[in-house]
């Protein structure tokens, strides 16, 4: 009877020192109320609390990461567009993440969703498009000053994708081909400016030499007739053409 009694006891030792012995790891935090109060947050590593009286809720430090499901918004231009993001938070202060809102991380999820859909709201098509940096930095900001009471720091919001109606993802088409064939002419009639600028200050330099012209003249048909052909071309020099042209005149 007496070992019996004596098992019982060690029995409730071991169950009391099993309950008020806590073990917390170095990247979480154990937030303890006694009797309903806060008493503070503890960690790591072990220590002890009242059975009974005291209670702990372990909270984790670690950067978190979740999903936005994809939302179908309507930007300010009217072009119906889905956006998913991914939110990246870590709690910061582990009493307020466990006494300021019932659940930190739906809160923060559905703070995160309602955001996205404000913003991308909020802004034109070309910007969701090209200015994603700048929206990703809005949407950081917002949530994470909506969400600094509980005690939670939203390091980062990225937009992951935009999905758009086939009928704009083919006018977006249109409109860069559009864009890349006027670059195209664009490029070809600047270029075609160049050369005949170019052309015109080579006809001036050859004009000023005396024999300029007639050495290009034998440099082209020599070009021309580089591969076999049939006919022959016999220049004649230009001084002969000005010479015939002043007897010309003087007769």
């Amino acid at each position: 009877m007496f070992e019996m009694i004596l098992y019982g006891i060690v029995l409730l030792v071991l169950l009391f020192l099993s309950s008020a012995i806590k073990i917390v790891k170095e990247y979480e935090r154990g937030v303890i109320f006694r009797l309903g109060r806060l008493m503070g947050a503890r960690g790591p590593g072990l220590f002890f609390i009242i059975p009974i009286f005291e209670t702990m809720v372990r909270t984790d430090l670690r950067t978190v990461t979740f999903d936005v499901p994809p939302q179908e918004v309507i930007t300010r231009d009217n072009v119906t567009t889905r956006v998913n993001a991914v939110v990246y938070y870590r709690i910061m202060d582990p009493e307020k993440a466990v006494t300021q809102v019932e659940s930190y991380h739906y809160a923060t999820s559905q703070m995160a969703l309602t955001t996205l859909r404000g913003v991308i709201g909020q802004a034109e098509l070309d910007e969701l498009l090209s200015e994603r940096e700048k929206l990703n930095k809005r949407l950081q900001e917002i949530v994470d000053e909506a969400t600094d009471p509980w005690g939670i720091k939203v390091t980062a919001v990225e937009i992951k994708d935009v999905e758009l109606p086939k009928e704009m993802q083919r006018a977006m088409a249109s409109q860069a081909e559009a864009e890349r064939n006027r670059r195209a002419r664009i490029t070809h009639a600047e270029g075609e400016m160049q050369a005949a600028q170019k052309i015109a200050e080579a006809a001036k330099i050859l004009s000023e030499q005396e024999g300029g012209m007639f050495i290009r003249t034998l440099q082209t048909i020599s070009d021309a007739t580089a591969e076999k052909a049939t006919t022959v071309v016999i220049p004649l020099p230009m001084e002969l053409l000005k010479a015939l042209g002043y007897s010309k005149k003087e007769k």
